[in-house]
C-alpha cells in the first residue's frame, strides 16, 4: 500500500487496558483506534456538519491484523476516503509504528450518511464530497 495515499494521520496513545495478558493490543481495541481516526478525520475535513442531525455509520468494517502492538509501540492511525458512491463511501484505515512505519493492521470500512431525525440512510451532501476530494487531492466519486 502507498503511503502518499494517506493524508490523515492521528497519533494514538495507548493505554494500559489496551494491552491483554499476552503482552500486546488485544485484536478489538484496533477499533477503536479506527474510530478515533475517523472522528479526527470528518471533524478536520468536513468542518460544517451538524452531528446532531446527521451521522456517518459503519456499514461493514474488516481487519488484516498483520504484526503485533506491544505496549511500549508508537503508533499511529492513517486514514483516507478511497471511493464515495451517492450515499456512502469507503474508508481505508491502517496502524502504523510511527518510529519504523511498520503497517501493523490494515481496516477498510463502507460508511453510510444517516439520518438521525428519520433514522434513514441519506445521499452525501455534495459540499462533503467536494470536501473530502479536495482534501485527498483527487475526484473520488465511483464511475456509473
Amino acid at each position: 500500500m502507498e503511503e502518499d495515499v494517506f493524508h490523515h494521520i492521528l497519533p494514538i496513545q495507548l493505554r494500559f487496558n489496551d494491552v491483554d495478558k499476552f503482552g500486546h493490543v488485544n485484536n478489538s481495541v484496533y477499533f477503536s483506534f479506527y474510530d478515533l481516526g475517523k472522528t479526527e478525520y470528518f471533524a478536520s475535513v468536513c468542518r460544517h456538519v451538524d452531528w446532531t442531525k446527521t451521522a456517518i455509520v459503519v456499514v461493514h468494517i474488516e481487519a488484516d491484523f498483520i504484526k503485533q502492538i506491544f505496549s511500549s509501540d508508537q503508533i499511529a492511525v492513517q486514514t483516507a476516503v478511497c471511493e464515495i458512491g451517492t450515499k456512502s463511501f469507503h474508508l481505508l484505515q491502517q496502524v502504523v509504528d510511527t518510529h519504523s512505519g511498520e503497517v501493523k493492521c490494515v481496516c477498510r470500512s463502507v460508511m453510510v450518511t444517516f439520518d438521525l431525525e428519520r433514522h434513514e440512510s441519506i445521499p452525501l451532501e455534495e459540499e462533503w464530497v467536494e470536501e473530502i476530494c479536495a482534501y485527498e487531492g483527487r475526484d473520488l466519486r465511483k464511475k456509473r
